[in-house]
């Protein structure tokens, strides 16, 4: 039999576990050109939520649907080319011991909503999981937003939130790479600390001290340059005030809307024409093509500790309800990733 979790019924504003259940069922067969694969391990990330409540560009879960995500597991059975038992591959399997998919075509590149499976490799030192984290959706969307649109330079003030999830923390380390000062901005004291002495921030403010805004001001005496944003809402209001002359600004989610019952109040805009600062949107699939570029340049830094990697493992298909409730709340520390 193959366990899995689906959707019970439709979502509010965010998932609660009586939005989740847990079933049982038949275990499901390859046919010609597919391959049975075990899920082996599940990434866990904010879309999953907008995608329960039909919001996301990936689309929705219709009830009674197994809950998305993507997921590296191991080939137990071929009917086809190009994959054998044993293989370790990736694919949206979502949250389910066991998925059918079709196998991609060896040096074919697969869109971001493909649900073909890939056979997968990684340096030696680095974990498969990397490919769900930092060597993922969530590493090449820090890619594209700090190398491509940002752009920061030597001396620039480079400041970013949520910077301890798997996307602020790469961004802000490869802005640090390219010669930037990094400010970021976290929840809690112990995150804030790692920003500093593991990731090499200069600074972490955190957001939930009320003065967190004047302790932003003073971090960035200068003003700031560039501000990668994942999560909108008051942090990009408090943000706004102290940009620097021609700052950059790049919003790749808005994690307080996400959770939010109604639509929240705009931030003030009137700094983007004081500062005359450029406002850039991101969304990953854009970038998808330059996933092998990325790879091919990251992984190197990944397998020698010269980008830095935490995640945060759940145990268990159960936890998983759980656990994505704990990360839109903001209470997850790396990258969350579900064991099988």
């Amino acid at each position: 039999m193959n366990k899995r979790i689906v959707l019970a019924r439709p979502t509010g504003p965010s998932p609660v576990t009586g939005d989740f259940r847990v079933e049982e069922a038949a275990m499901p067969s390859p046919g010609p050109g597919q391959v049975l694969i075990r899920v082996d391990h599940v990434s866990l990330d904010p879309y999953i939520a907008s995608s329960l409540r039909g919001r996301h560009m990936s689309g929705g879960v219709p009830v009674g649907g197994v809950i998305p995500g993507e997921a590296v597991g191991t080939v137990i059975d071929s009917r086809g080319e190009g994959l054998v038992a044993g293989d370790r591959v990736i694919c949206r399997a979502g949250w389910q011991h066991f998925t059918v998919a079709d196998i991609a075509p060896p040096g074919v590149a697969q869109g971001p909503l493909s649900l073909a499976a890939q056979k997968i490799t990684v340096p030696d030192g680095v974990s498969y999981t990397a490919l769900l984290g930092v060597l993922g959706m969530p590493g090449l969307t820090a890619w594209a937003g700090t190398i491509k649109i940002l752009k920061p330079i030597p001396g620039d003030t480079f400041v970013v939130s949520a910077a301890t999830g798997p996307v602020g923390a790469t961004a802000g380390q490869l802005a640090k790479r390219m010669g930037a000062r990094v400010v970021g901005i976290a929840g809690g004291p112990e995150k804030c600390a790692f920003a500093v002495e593991t990731l090499g921030f200069d600074a972490c403010v955190d957001h939930r001290d009320p003065d967190w805004v004047a302790a932003l001001a003073a971090a960035c005496p200068d003003g700031i340059d560039c501000y990668y944003d994942g999560v909108g809402g008051r942090i990009l209001e408090g943000v706004l005030g102290h940009l620097a002359m021609g700052a950059r600004i790049v919003l790749v989610g808005m994690m307080e809307q996400y959770k939010a019952p109604a639509p929240l109040p705009g931030p003030n805009l009137v700094p983007i024409i004081k500062y005359r600062a450029t406002v850039d949107g991101l969304v990953v699939y854009d970038h998808w093509s330059d996933m092998a570029n990325f790879r091919r340049r990251v992984a190197p830094l990944v397998r020698d500790g010269k980008v830095i990697v935490r995640e945060e493992r759940v145990a268990g298909l159960e936890a998983a309800p759980d656990a994505l409730i704990r990360l839109m709340d903001g209470g997850n520390f790396g990258k969350m990733v579900l064991d099988l």
